[in-house]
């Protein structure tokens, strides 16, 4: 009877691991209405931003965006006549630059690009001049760099550092995340949402600096919640947790059964 349960169990056992498994892509990959829909921050640790990427500065110039990174430098995404949290991420942004203690311009820059290619370098030169104000300290404003770009090269560095969005109408749905790049250039670190902890971010540009990178608990909330498009949000992923729950119990309860079986077995041998 044991022998039987176990088998059946097994079987189960596999059949949760497969389903788990397939489950981020599932929910990554399904296509919205025929269509294929990827929405939200795919990590990609490690990887470098592309070597043909040009964006426009605040003079009009186009310059290649990776001769732009010579240090640590905090890359933010948003454009710049955005409704929704574009602007609380930016005021983020601008809070934790005024609390840390590290230095802009010799420690770490800060680089913003908008991936609405309709936008100008006229409107980045105004923005930047309100969240300027923002920062409670003095700093090198020229660290804090602005941009915008044309679609081919947004695409490209969107797409590197994993930055999926939609336009819809004028505006775009869209996640919150800062990306964090090592001095060649290199995505070491994700931080997500709308407000930075000082020393989040002092250990991200320090790690940036020595080229090293890892996932954060951010790694773990990105598995539990996944970005839901329609309400702009994110939402507790009970599809996930339950198949985490029951893969985690089936596959403990399958080794009490064998060790439970191998120690009888050898009870009786005794």
């Amino acid at each position: 009877m044991i022998k039987y349960f176990s088998m059946r169990l097994s079987i189960f056992t596999i059949f949760c691991f497969f389903a788990f498994t397939s489950l981020p892509a599932f929910a990554q990959d399904a296509p919205v209405d025929g269509k294929q829909e990827l929405l939200g921050i795919y990590e990609h640790l490690d990887e470098y931003v592309p070597d043909d990427v040009f964006v426009t500065n605040e003079n009009g110039e186009v310059v290649n965006f990776k001769s732009l990174i010579d240090k640590p430098t905090i890359l933010t995404l948003v454009y710049y006549t955005c409704p929704g949290i574009c602007s609380p991420l930016l005021d983020g942004v601008a809070a934790v630059i005024g609390k840390t203690d590290l230095v802009l311009g010799k420690d770490y820059q800060v680089v913003t690009v908008s991936f609405n290619e309709k936008e100008t370098y006229q409107l980045a030169i105004s923005k930047k001049k309100n969240y300027l104000q923002q920062v409670k300290k003095e700093i090198d404003e020229s660290q804090w760099k602005w941009f915008t770009s044309d679609s081919l090269s947004i695409s490209k560095l969107t797409s590197s550092v994993g930055f999926r969005f939609k336009r819809e109408g004028n505006d775009f749905v869209h996640a919150a995340a800062i990306m964090v790049l090592s001095p060649d250039g290199k995505i070491t670190r994700y931080l997500y949402g709308t407000y930075f902890l000082p020393f989040d971010m002092k250990m991200a540009i320090v790690e940036a600096a020595q080229g090293r990178s890892g996932p954060t608990i951010n790694k773990v909330l990105n598995f539990c919640f996944s970005y839901d498009p329609e309400g702009k949000k994110y939402v507790f992923n009970i599809t996930r947790i339950a198949a985490t729950v029951i893969l985690g119990f089936a596959s403990s309860l399958l080794l009490y059964l064998i060790f439970s079986k191998k120690r009888r077995n050898h009870l009786k041998k005794v």
